[in-house]
């Protein structure tokens, strides 16, 4: 009886020591484990401003540049780069962005595609104006664009000096045998106000004084501005009328900095109005404008055209394309418009630097010529590498928010920390 009593003892003890030496270890290696699994998120977990995502601390605090609380920060993928960014791919699509790998092209006869509007030929512009003070009285033409001719009575004008000058005439012409200079004076005085000899002749054979004086066209074409109404009251020289010859226009155009070196004067221009888009205008570039517009960094550009059939109006959108040889010889590298996000004085792309993941990167690239609607690229891309060429502010703005480089901010891979000074 004793000795079962030792076995059973003796094997209680031995299934405790088994079941320690079993699930003791185990517990003991989860409960490592556990700990080792937390430390490493812990370290690898950081800690971001939704203010100011180019802040990244290792722990939480308050941003340095807001004081807002931080939050944790989204992991990335492992093995992106400092600056590589991805997007999922409903994004993607709910924001159209496409990409285009780039290729070369053959160099040889391209073209430049200019965009402009049609402006009256300020050289064939007068402006009609009143040769004495007064009032205007009546005005005969009453809107902008009515057609006049040159002798075309545009209005009249009560001038009390030109009420006087009048009767001095009739005064002088009784006097023109006794007193001959001073009737020659008075004669010469009408004259400078732009009175005809027929008008002067008139007025000394009537012997009456006209108050109300006509103005008349000084040539033919379109009224363009009506600068009084009746009523004003106007100084000699005073503007009355802008009147066009609408026989030539000019079509002006906005070339930009970095196309200069292809135009001169004398270039042929194919021009295209959009009312007319079936019939193309004959030109040649007949100014380049010396100064760039430091606003638009464009240069104005400006052919003259014929139109004695009046097709062409003032206001019109057109489009110029000028043939050119590039410069460039074989072959070259020429991206999309769109691709290209312009900041002053860099232009950046978007690359996507995995072909089966929407993983992106920023890069700066120089630019050549603007030819057949797009860019060559002088340096910073190679042939194969895949751009973004539609929805290319919605990636920029993405690196943006997540602290990642961008067209704006050139230097965010050298994210904030807490220990940085600000000032």
């Amino acid at each position: 009886m004793k000795k079962n009593i030792l076995y059973i003892g003796l094997a209680v003890i031995g299934g405790l020591l088994a079941g320690y030496l079993i699930f003791g270890n185990n517990s003991n290696e989860s409960s490592s484990e556990e700990h080792d699994h937390s430390k490493e998120m812990t370290e690898s977990q950081m800690w971001t401003c939704s203010m100011d995502p180019q802040v990244m601390q290792p722990e939480p605090g308050s941003c340095p540049i807001c004081g807002m609380d931080l939050i944790p920060a989204e992991a990335e993928t492992n093995g992106l780069a400092i600056n590589e960014f991805k997007l999922t791919k409903d994004a993607m699509a709910l924001a159209n962005i496409r990409t285009t790998k780039v290729g070369l092209v053959a160099s040889g006869d391209n073209v430049l595609k200019l965009s402009g509007k049609i402006k009256e030929n300020e050289k064939a512009m007068e402006t009609q104006a009143s040769y004495f003070a007064g009032r205007i009285e009546k005005l005969f033409v009453n809107f902008e664009g009515e057609q006049v001719r040159s002798g075309q009575q545009l209005a009249t004008i009560y001038s009390p000096e030109l009420v006087s000058a009048q009767q001095e005439l009739i005064t002088a012409a009784s006097l023109k045998e006794s007193q001959p200079d001073l009737y020659r004076a008075v004669r010469n005085k009408l004259k400078l106000w732009k009175l005809s000899e027929e008008q002067i002749q008139q007025i000394e054979n009537s012997g009456q004084v006209r108050e109300n004086f006509p103005v008349y066209a000084n040539v033919s074409g379109t009224v363009t501005e009506i600068m009084v109404k009746a009523g004003d009251y106007v100084e000699q020289g005073s503007p009355l009328f802008k009147i066009a010859n609408l026989n030539t226009v000019w079509a002006v155009f906005d070339a930009y900095e970095n196309q200069v070196s292809l135009l001169k004067e004398g270039q042929k221009i194919d021009i295209v109005a959009k009312a007319y888009p079936d019939t193309k205008f004959d030109a040649k570039i007949s100014f380049i404008d010396p100064v760039l517009n430091s606003a638009t960094r464009t240069i104005e550009v400006r052919a003259v055209l014929q139109n004695s059939r009046g097709q062409l109006k003032p206001g019109m959108f057109v489009s110029g394309v000028i043939g050119l040889r590039s410069k460039m010889k074989n072959e070259m590298l020429v991206i999309p418009e769109s691709a290209v996000l312009w900041t002053g004085e860099r232009s950046v792309v978007y690359i996507k630097t995995d072909p089966e993941n929407p993983t992106f990167t920023m890069r700066e690239i120089t630019l050549g010529d603007l030819i057949n609607d797009g860019y060559v690229v002088l340096s910073g891309l190679e042939k194969g590498e895949e751009i973004v060429t539609n929805g290319t502010f919605t990636v920029d703005a993405a690196a943006q928010l997540k602290g990642k480089k961008s067209m704006m901010n050139e230097k965010a891979e050298q994210v904030m920390t807490g220990h940085e000074s600000h000032n």
